[in-house]
């Protein structure tokens, strides 16, 4: 398998105030391409923080970043929004939906920067709410829609430019046990049946249990965990 995600002696240091705070120590990981893994960890333990640097919205202090061969630590600005665009699909805990737009908008959103058409913008947004479920409330606006159903609707719309990676941060923090169920249900669908390669940020160990792997983060370092069989 090829690796998809490579981290080398990544180290994160904030300042707050005059003292310097390390998130993050020295970190190694490798990710596989089609991989679904789960981080775990303690509030503070810089699960968010690594997400953050995977997904090039933030960069090392020290160490070397690289996804989907490119050496991310090294972009800024310009290049490394471009390389978000074309690599990284996000999924938030809160949504983070239009409330004035149907459920279609929402999804075609991340389209708008591309030479799409906008028939062409449509039709990508109908066949990810397809892949979802939700091809029956395209027209539907935000607060027409349950938890769950929002929950789709933005994954519809971090699958819709067709990303190299599924970022998901808390993704059923917000979310009752059965729409959680149903959420994780669909995510390990998209990892097994179509190849998703996903990272999934969670404070919740039956929410780790969908994925195929999961590493827990301790005061900035990787403990791993025992690879799951999965069936």
């Amino acid at each position: 398998m090829t690796a998809i995600i490579s981290l080398k002696s990544v180290t994160k240091r904030y300042v707050r105030g005059k003292q310097p705070i390390e998130v993050l120590h020295r970190l190694d990981m490798e990710v596989e391409q089609g991989e679904f893994l789960s981080l775990m960890g303690p509030s503070g333990s810089g699960k968010t923080t690594l997400l953050n640097l995977i997904a090039g919205l933030d960069h090392p202090t020290d160490g070397e970043v690289l996804v989907a061969g490119e050496r991310i630590d090294r972009l800024s600005g310009t290049a490394l929004s471009r390389w978000r665009a074309r690599h990284i699909g996000f999924v938030f805990q809160f949504y983070n939906l239009l409330p004035v737009l149907t459920a279609q908008q929402n999804v075609e959103i991340p389209l708008l920067l591309t030479d799409l058409s906008s028939a062409q913008r449509k039709n990508s947004a109908r066949v990810a709410l397809e892949l979802v479920g939700l091809e029956d409330r395209a027209t539907h606006k935000p607060n027409e829609l349950s938890g769950g159903q929002l929950q789709r609707v933005s994954i519809a719309r971090a699958l819709v430019s067709d990303p190299t990676l599924l970022v998901c941060d808390e993704p059923t923090g917000d979310l009752d046990r059965e729409s959680a169920g149903e959420i994780l249900k669909l995510l390990q669908m998209l990892h097994r049946e179509h190849g998703k390669t996903l990272l999934m940020v969670t404070h919740d160990p039956i929410a780790a249990d969908y994925a195929s792997r999961t590493l827990h983060l301790d005061k900035g370092s990787l403990v791993v965990a025992p690879l799951k069989s999965v069936a």
